[in-house]
């Protein structure tokens, strides 16, 4: 009998640290959302958001990763000042860039998913830097996925009638009052993708020096 309750209160108490890792993690994510640069002529900042994805499905997995980041989509979503630059509310998780935080939720399950191999974490530094390097690229490609679509139909652009997005970048070609759907990609996406580059290896030189290990052991 006494073996029975401790093993629940073992599985209790595992519970409350991920939920409580789960939260750090949420927190790190609004902190990092405040360290935004504006992009004159985008819909959407530079932003070291992703750098809480990353640490979400990488140290917690699929299962608590992906709590993280809805705890995190919840929050701002609810009027606490977690977004980029202080957004907040629903209108805000709804706007343009709400596909990119539905992403966030996504990308960290399925980079949880392809590193640990399941829906629970290993130990970071154990799992071959291959399928981290995999996991953080699908991870980021799935926040494009997301986030793209949803930029293109909140700023009244139809993917199936191929109508125009009101956006004017001139500085990476889009010259004048609409673009085209691939050139949708790039403000949404393309332009984006050599600096997450840089924040993927920055994730993996971290992790790879096992010094995150003791947050989740």
């Amino acid at each position: 009998m006494s073996d029975s309750h401790e093993s629940v209160d073992l599985v209790a108490d595992e519970t409350v640290e991920r939920l409580a890792l789960a939260a750090v993690v949420a927190a790190l994510t609004a902190a990092l959302a405040q360290v935004s640069i504006p992009v004159p002529g985008l819909p959407a900042p530079v932003s070291f958001q992703p750098f809480g994805v990353y640490a979400a499905g990488l140290l917690l997995g699929a299962r608590w990763g992906g709590f993280s980041m809805l705890l995190y989509l919840l929050t701002g979503a609810a009027g606490v000042p977690v977004f980029s630059d202080g957004g907040a509310g629903l209108g805000y998780a709804l706007g343009p860039t709400g596909g990119y935080l539905v992403g966030y939720v996504v990308a960290a399950v399925v980079i949880g998913l392809v590193a640990h191999g399941g829906l629970d974490a290993e130990r970071p530094s154990s799992v071959p830097a291959w399928r981290q390097s995999l996991a953080l690229f699908v991870g980021i490609a799935v926040i494009y996925a997301l986030g793209v679509p949803w930029l293109a139909e909140t700023t009244e652009y139809s993917l199936s009638a191929s109508m125009a997005v009101p956006l004017d970048v001139p500085f990476v070609g889009l010259s004048g009052p609409t673009v085209t759907m691939p050139e949708a990609v790039v403000v949404g996406a393309a332009i984006f993708l050599p600096g997450d580059v840089l924040k993927i290896l920055a994730t993996l030189g971290l992790v790879r020096t096992g010094e995150l290990d003791a947050l989740v052991e």
